[in-house]
């Protein structure tokens, strides 16, 4: 926390943390204190006050269950608590350093309070109450995650010795899933025949089972702990929030206590993340081999060379992870919002569904396809003191670096065009086909124009901002780092329309002067002339782009924690 406050005093850091701050306040804040508003004048004028009382009672009966349910099943779900995933170098030097593995597991676990803390607040601030009321959400909200991280965290410790060499090891660690099993097996008993004699006709009758189960017997002392671990997040009053915060936070300290009795496996978990890193890197071989492609010839332009350089890189890097992980986002955004154009027109039909989807694929990949695809000068940042030691001119590097995104964008938003062209008569049956070849035309030449635009901007900014550059895979986190990334979409957004502007207004004269007489003729021409004039915008801004390029400091490119 004392870093990110003393990053402040950097200009770069201040004002992202003063736009991100603003951003929260006016998404969040002011939004909660119009609903809080809005829900004060409902009551003046009548409105039957929320039974808070009986939803206290259900959140607490059926809260303390869910907890119940998730501490057993931890157990048995073949899942680890990343706080214990300790990396190659941390392995090598902290765990042979004179530093107990008590320690550590403090460590790791004071470590995670600032975010345990940050979602706390966070979650708070949705909370229907005064500012009394949300400080008293927050602070029992934080007690339930650190109770859960911690508890997670010696479930991870403690399964890791169920096949230690020594039997009475195992046995020690065989133990609470032995408990977990029997425990899950007599609420889970129970609760079903509390649901056969109560029969519930509705769902308010299907809470009274819920809560016979906290009335006595084993379930009873089963579920003590998580019902006091959840109580704090329905009490109102101060003083019985005071109370209801005792037995939490001796719930805490227990599991903490707890987990302090496991050190002796970190070192097992630590090794055992090891290895399991180990085998994804070997097993997450590219889903495809970089074998073919084109050879590059012994002279030529310099651009080809960074095209066939982030060609490959981009080809050895693609895992079939990587794929799942860009298109399923892809894949769902597209069908959201083909589907909710078609509600929209009241669209049937598969030409008409396939044309759709082609259709928000180009416009996806068009508008946040530079976004996504950072292999450019966006990714060689980090290599940057390799860049500068080649012969080649500096607006050549950023014409290069660029090639790369511009070519695949292109390319795949030009088959989705197809597509769309293809099936244009069962998408757009309103239009003539003549308007409809004019639009295609249109958007074929366009689109890789607005990519260019985008592709320019962006690069442009790692030239000059290069800090504000997300490097590899990180992502930085933080108000400064949230603000920084609104001010870049920001400066994008603008830098593109003032790079459309001039090309823009050309084409609007030719249409107005020869709509007349050319008719749908005349859109493929007028976004020809804007394209060309967009193009020798982009040329222009590679070459300004170079002498600073060449004043760019390593330095300045702040690495990867």
């Amino acid at each position: 926390m004392l870093a990110r406050l003393r990053r402040l005093r950097e200009p770069r850091y201040l004002v992202g943390a003063i736009v991100g701050g603003a951003y929260l306040y006016f998404t969040v804040f002011a939004r909660t204190r119009g609903r809080s508003a809005a829900t004060a004048r409902s009551r003046r004028g009548g409105a039957p006050p929320f039974p808070l009382d009986q939803a206290a009672a259900v959140a607490t009966s059926v809260g303390g269950l869910v907890l119940f349910g998730g501490a057993a099943l931890a157990w048995l779900l073949p899942v680890s608590s990343g706080m214990l995933d300790f990396s190659d170098a941390e392995v090598d030097v902290l765990f042979t350093a004179p530093v107990s593995r008590r320690a550590l597991i403090v460590h790791r676990l004071m470590r995670a309070q600032l975010g345990l803390l940050f979602t706390a607040i966070v979650t708070s601030l949705f909370y229907p109450s005064a500012p009394l009321g949300r400080l008293r959400w927050a602070v029992a909200m934080w007690i339930a995650l650190s109770t859960a991280r911690v508890y997670f965290t010696g479930v991870t410790l403690s399964r890791s010795r169920l096949t230690a060499a020594s039997a009475s090891a195992r046995r020690v660690a065989w133990a609470p899933v032995v408990v977990s099993l029997a425990a899950l097996a007599i609420v889970g008993t129970a609760l079903v025949r509390a649901f056969v004699d109560y029969h519930p006709a509705d769902a308010a009758g299907a809470i009274a089972p819920i809560e016979s189960l906290y009335s006595s017997g084993a379930t009873a002392v089963l579920l003590w702990p998580f019902r006091v671990l959840i109580r704090p997040l329905s009490t109102t009053g101060l003083v019985p929030f005071v109370l209801s915060l005792v037995p939490a936070i001796a719930v805490l300290g227990a599991t903490a206590v707890w987990v302090m009795q496991t050190d002796a496996a970190l070192q097992d978990v630590a090794e055992d993340a090891s290895r399991q890193r180990a085998s994804k890197a070997a097993a997450a071989a590219p889903a495809i081999r970089a074998r073919g492609g084109f050879r590059l010839a012994p002279s030529g332009s310099a651009e080809l060379v960074f095209l066939w350089k982030n060609m490959t890189a981009m080809l050895r890097g693609t895992s079939g992870f990587a794929l799942f992980r860009y298109f399923v986002p892809l894949i769902i955004a597209v069908v959201g919002m083909s589907t909710a154009l078609m509600s929209a027109r009241q669209a049937s039909g598969l030409g008409m569904t396939l044309c759709s989807l082609a259709v928000f694929v180009a416009a996806f990949l068009v508008v946040l396809g530079p976004q996504i695809l950072r292999t450019d000068l966006r990714s060689d940042l980090r290599h940057l003191e390799v860049l500068k030691t080649w012969p080649v001119r500096a607006a050549a590097v950023i014409r290069g670096e660029m090639l790369c995104p511009a070519v695949v964008l292109t390319s795949v938003v030009w088959l989705a065009l197809t597509c769309a062209t293809i099936l244009s008569a069962a998408g757009f049956p309103n239009l003539a086909f003549g308007w409809r070849m004019a639009g295609a035309s249109g958007a074929f030449v366009l689109g890789p124009a607005l990519i260019a635009a985008q592709l320019a901007v962006q690069n442009a900014a790692a030239v000059f901002f290069p800090a504000w550059v997300p490097q590899g895979d990180q992502r930085p986190r933080g108000l400064d780092a949230m603000g920084q990334r609104l001010i870049m979409l920001a400066g994008v957004i603008l830098c593109v329309l003032i790079f459309f502007l001039p090309g823009a207004l050309a084409a609007a004269i030719l249409w107005f002067a020869f709509y007349r007489w050319m008719g749908a003729a005349i859109v493929p021409i007028a976004a020809l002339v804007c394209a060309a004039i967009v193009g020798v915008e982009v040329l222009a801004t590679t070459e300004l782009l170079g002498p600073a390029f060449e004043r760019l400091d390593i330095l300045s490119v702040e690495r990867a924690e």
